[in-house]
This record gives C-alpha cells, sequence and structure tokens, in this order.
C-alpha cells in the first residue's frame, strides 16, 4: 500500500495550490483526480475546469499568484471596467478601491489552462497528480499512523498523515467524510441542491461592433431573472468571443415569484422556470435583436468550453465551513463553500485556502489552518456574506433603488466599490440606507459568524 504525508482529493485549483505547497515545503503529496474530458483540453484529463474565469485586481493578491506567473496563454484578456445593469437603473465600477499589485481592474483567462498550469505547478514542485482515479472514501483514526486511508474505487488503498479535501462545491466526497465527525445529517447543513446555486455558459463569438462595445468589460444583469443572486453576465475573451452565462438558484417554482411580469427574461407564457440556454436567447435577443439575427450572427463556438461550446456546474452559494482539522483534515474552496455566487466561482480563495492547507500539513500541523484561512480571506467571505444578505428578496425595482443608490455613493467615493465611508448625508437619504443596511450585515458577520459550521461542532469520539 502506498503512503504519502499528504492526499488531495480533487484536482482543481485548490486541490492543486495544496499539492504545490506541500510539495514545496519538502512533504510526499498526491492528487486524485478523477479526470474530466474536455473540448478545451483534447489531449489531457484535468479537473471539471467550469467557470466564468475572471479575476479582479485585489484578488490576484489574495490568490498570491501574478499573471506574470502564468504562461502567456492563460490570460485571454484584461478588464477595465464591471457594468452592472438593472431594468432601468445601471452603473460603471472602474476601480474597486483597494491597493493591490495588479495593474488593470482586473484579467479574464482560460480556465482549463489556468488548471493545467497550477497542476505544472505542484508537478514541478514535486507533487503527484494522478487523473482517471476515483475516490470512493477516506477512512480515518485519530490515533492511528497514519491516520487515513483513501479508498478508491479501483478496489486500490493510499494512505496518509494528511487529506486535503477540495472535490468542489458539489461534495461529493468532503459531505461522506465530514459527516462522520457531526452529531446530525451533514445534509442538514450542506445539501448540494440547498446550499448551491447552478450555473450556465456558453462561448458565442460576437459582431465585431459588440465586441468593441464588451471589450475590457464584464457586463451583469440583476433584476432580469428570478431568485436570490440570479443573473446573467457576459465575459470577454479572446478573437471576439466571450463567455455568456448566468447563475441561479436550483429548484426554483415560478409559481412562487411575485411581479413576475417585471422580469425582462420571464415570459408570461412560461409554465416553468426557463433553463439555461432559453434564459441566454432572451437576454441576446433583447440586448440585440433589433440589429442582429442572434444565432447567425453570435455563433456558438464548439471548441471551446467543456462539450459543443457550453457549460454546466455547480457554485457554492453559502456561507463557508470550518474543518476538523484534529483528525488530519482540511477542506478548501469549494469543498468549504468559500466561493461565492457572487464571485461566479471564486479561483482565488480555492488557491490561497489550498495553499494554506498544504503548508500546513507539510509541517505536521493542521491546528491552526481554520485561523489562517480567516485571516487570509475572511474580508473578502465577510463582503459577500453581507451583499447577498442585503439583497435577499430583491426584485427589479430594489435592483434600480439599489443601482441608483450605489451610483450616487461612487459618485462620491471615486467610482471605488467598497468605500462606503463617504458623505452619505450628501449623496442623500437612499444612499445612507443602503449604507447602513451593507453595514449591519457585515456586522453581524464579525469575527467568524459567517462559518455555517464551525470547528467546535465536530465530534471526535468515532474516528
Amino acid at each position: 500500500m502506498e503512503r504519502f504525508d499528504v492526499a488531495v482529493v480533487g484536482g482543481g485549483p485548490a486541490g492543486s495550490a495544496a499539492a504545490h505547497a506541500a510539495a514545496e515545503s519538502g512533504a510526499s503529496a498526491v492528487v486524485l483526480e478523477k479526470g474530466v474530458p474536455r473540448a478545451d483540453r483534447p489531449d489531457r484529463l484535468g479537473p471539471d475546469s467550469t467557470d466564468a474565469a475572471g479575476i479582479l485586481d485585489y484578488w490576484v493578491d489574495i490568490m498570491d499568484i501574478h499573471p506574470d506567473e502564468m504562461p502567456d496563454d492563460v490570460v485571454l484578456s484584461t478588464l477595465d471596467r464591471a457594468e452592472f445593469i438593472g431594468p432601468n437603473e445601471s452603473l460603471i465600477l472602474r476601480e474597486t478601491g483597494f491597493d493591490t499589485s495588479y495593474d488593470h481592474f482586473g484579467f479574464c483567462m482560460h480556465r482549463a489552462r489556468f488548471d493545467d498550469f497550477l497542476r505544472n505547478r505542484a508537478e514541478t514542485a514535486g507533487a503527484e497528480y494522478r487523473v482517471n482515479v476515483s475516490v470512493r472514501d477516506v477512512e480515518s483514526d485519530r490515533d492511528g499512523s497514519p491516520r487515513h486511508t483513501v479508498r478508491l474505487a479501483s478496489g486500490e488503498d493510499i494512505e496518509a498523515d494528511f487529506v486535503v479535501l477540495a472535490d468542489g462545491p458539489q461534495r461529493q466526497v468532503t459531505n461522506k467524510v465530514l459527516d462522520r465527525f457531526l452529531p446530525f445529517d451533514i445534509t442538514d447543513r450542506l445539501a448540494t441542491t440547498k446550499v448551491n446555486h447552478i450555473a450556465y455558459q456558453e462561448h458565442r463569438r460576437l459582431p465585431e461592433a459588440v465586441a468593441r462595445d464588451v471589450e475590457g468589460a464584464i457586463k451583469f444583469w440583476w433584476g432580469y431573472m428570478p431568485g436570490h443572486t440570479a443573473y446573467p453576465w457576459i465575459f470577454p475573451n479572446d478573437d471576439n468571443v466571450a463567455r455568456i452565462g448566468l447563475t441561479m438558484p436550483i429548484g426554483m417554482d415560478l409559481s412562487d415569484i411575485e411581479a413576475r411580469e417585471k422580469y425582462e427574461l420571464l415570459r408570461e407564457s412560461d409554465e416553468r422556470i426557463p433553463n439555461g440556454k432559453e434564459y441566454i436567447r432572451r437576454l441576446l435577443e433583447q440586448e440585440y435583436g433589433d440589429e442582429y439575427d442572434i444565432e447567425a450572427d453570435f455563433p456558438i463556438v464548439e471548441g471551446r468550453g467543456k462539450s459543443k461550446g457550453t457549460e454546466t456546474y455547480a457554485i457554492s452559494s453559502t456561507r463557508p465551513i470550518d474543518s476538523p482539522t484534529d483528525v488530519g483534515i482540511a477542506v478548501t474552496g469549494g469543498a468549504m463553500g468559500a466561493t461565492s455566487a457572487f464571485h461566479e466561482g471564486g479561483d482565488h480563495v480555492a488557491v490561497r485556502t489550498g495553499a494554506i492547507a498544504g503548508e500546513l500539513a507539510a509541517s505536521g500541523d493542521l491546528s491552526t489552518y481554520n485561523d489562517r484561512w480567516k485571516a487570509a480571506i475572511g474580508d473578502e467571505v465577510r463582503r459577500n456574506v453581507a451583499f447577498a444578505d442585503v439583497v435577499r428578496g430583491y426584485g427589479p425595482d430594489d435592483w434600480d433603488r439599489g443601482f441608483a443608490a450605489a451610483r450616487k455613493m461612487m459618485e462620491s467615493s471615486s467610482d471605488k466599490l467598497f468605500d462606503l465611508n463617504m458623505g452619505t448625508v450628501r449623496a442623500g437619504l437612499s444612499v445612507g440606507r443602503v449604507a447602513t443596511q451593507y453595514k449591519k450585515a457585515k456586522y453581524k458577520s464579525r469575527s467568524d459568524k459567517y462559518v455555517q459550521l464551525s470547528e467546535d461542532e465536530y465530534a471526535y469520539a468515532d474516528s
């Protein structure tokens, strides 16, 4: 039976970052990745690699990997702004308001190439990366040596002193492992259909004039489709191609939607929530249908994305969880819920949490992991949790009021997103109300109150 210091379940950004950090610190590390065939990775199996793949300037520093370190073909376009579009109000953001080492507003990247870069980086440091390997289970003995036996679908076993769970927001292995250390059913907190959003995107080639208009901008439409943090987007890539997609909660019932006639992407004839493909068609028809034939002038680029130019994937839409570090397990990235529907994923927090877990596992002591990841990404998580709480229950009219207020705030703060310490009285009462709501929501998440499963809830008696 093979034995490693660190076994990593999942080979995406968090898993590869964990393996790199562990190997660089001198530990033996192995990544176990089931491998998914993708049109944009034709010669190599790898992780699922599905998200909108955009990084803001200050996320570069959270991730702690600068684009200059990446191969030239990873970054597809640089960004200079974000456009937020409501039914009748909109705003343009040109600064995030953070001091950062990156010179642009952000960038869009080729996610599969990014994952391959992280894999190569881990292998160069000395980690093993095994593909076409499915993990069936992880059995743990708190006092054993080693403490963990990773059971593979092939019937083989791998022993490890530490396990890093990095299997993404669907948590196919993570939930099974954590369930043994909890006095309640894990699905009470982490049922996939309740704590995730579903996302869908298409890679489409844009007409020249539209590509010029979109160049440098990530665009989001809020209040156009129902659901908490549900919205479509456009992310520009290269060669006039853009990712056009959306995210929405899983399992919404159209009969529960109030004032459905106000949502631009719903139709009176709808009997159920439209699927992603239909939503995108309606968005493009609304924005460009007067001038273009959508199917002819915005063709899907079939050689990109996961399959035939399209991708469907899960995104964490809940608060993060602590890890049972006392038994030598760290949960990272999407599996811990650190990614976010507001991020369209969250490669930066996945990489950072993975790196922290790998470093500590190599040192032989994971006890500070939960404190370390909170110190590294806690402010980022609090912002997302606060924004999500503020907009919970928003309809189209609420988004218009919010954008109008946000535009006034930005006019008082040099177009910076997170600087709410501006002259709200000068900007008006509505602005002060929005700022106050955000500050209250953020205050409620102070310390580690944004964590939905804390370390002290784990019980190790049977481990």
